[in-house]
């Protein structure tokens, strides 16, 4: 007696499956805008499973700007609403500086828990990695900022440049916070764990924005220190920015800073990738 073979109907997933198996086309690969843009929404959908990275954007310049207004405004100024006009562009370059630092921390996360080597295994353009860390964090900059000028607002701070003044400030501070961010990425590609990142690179951070004309004028300081002050790219873009929200800015004060933008990105970029190259290499 023979048995007779019986004949299983696969289920749904199983026909995809071998329609998938079946087909011996091979799908396009994914140009670089599409691989970038895939990478900064992945960037973005972090903050929406882990919410607590929007603690340090939205407590961090609540607290720097109530603190430095209330604080020292009527010491440094004679009035707080005076010292507000002068802080809040500052504050708003600070921010952004400070919280650059964090693609770093995220990429050297990546590495050290072997995402990076699944990434380089995937058919795409690999600085994708790199460019759409960048532009997904270019989310969290642009959030920082309106909660810097919403609470600038309600304070009474009154840009004298109105609605314009303000998004070209906005538009200023981020293409430096983005070219900022490439030095914080070699040292995420240098260090070996996140917490050496963000040790490194906030004892740089600090003296940038503090030796710097965000809290007050370079006038008052030693005339060794306004060299340094002077020549500070993070003062520049305040200086700059406070041009740009009040209606004072010239060109100069904006080229200054378009000119330390491109001269970033010209020195880490290259380098970064050079780095980004040679840990895909082993």
């Amino acid at each position: 007696m023979t048995a007779t073979p019986t004949t299983l109907t696969p289920t749904p997933e199983q026909a995809t499956l071998q329609t998938a198996l079946a087909n011996r086309s091979r799908p396009s690969r994914p140009n670089p805008l599409d691989a970038s843009l895939t990478l900064a929404w992945r960037a973005i959908l972090k903050i929406k499973h882990v919410p607590m990275q929007l603690f340090d954007v939205t407590m961090f310049p609540i607290m720097m700007t109530l603190m430095f207004t209330f604080l020292f405004g009527g010491a440094l100024a004679g009035s707080v609403g005076e010292y507000l006009q002068f802080l809040l562009p500052g504050i708003l370059v600070m921010t952004l500086v400070m919280i650059s630092m964090y693609t770093a921390v995220a990429l050297n996360t990546d590495i050290s828990k072997g995402i990076f080597d699944r990434f380089r295994s995937l058919p795409f353009w690999r600085p994708a990695v790199l460019v759409g860390a960048l532009l997904g964090d270019s989310v969290r900059y642009t959030l920082a900022s309106l909660v810097v000028i919403v609470l600038g607002l309600i304070l009474g701070f009154r840009p004298g440049a109105g609605i314009v003044g303000v998004v070209l400030s906005l538009l200023l501070i981020l293409t430096f916070a983005f070219s900022l961010s490439w030095i914080w990425t070699t040292l995420g590609l240098l260090m070996k764990t996140p917490e050496s990142v963000m040790g490194v690179s906030a004892m740089a951070t600090f003296p940038l924005t503090f030796a710097s004309n965000i809290f007050v004028d370079p006038a008052t300081m030693p005339s060794w220190l306004q060299v340094f002050v002077n020549i500070n790219p993070v003062s520049h873009t305040a200086t700059a920015v406070r041009g740009l929200m009040h209606g004072t800015a010239t060109a100069d004060q904006i080229g200054w800073v378009l000119l330390a933008c491109a001269a970033l990105i010209g020195i880490f970029g290259p380098l970064t990738m050079y780095l980004y190259r040679n840990k895909n290499a082993r």
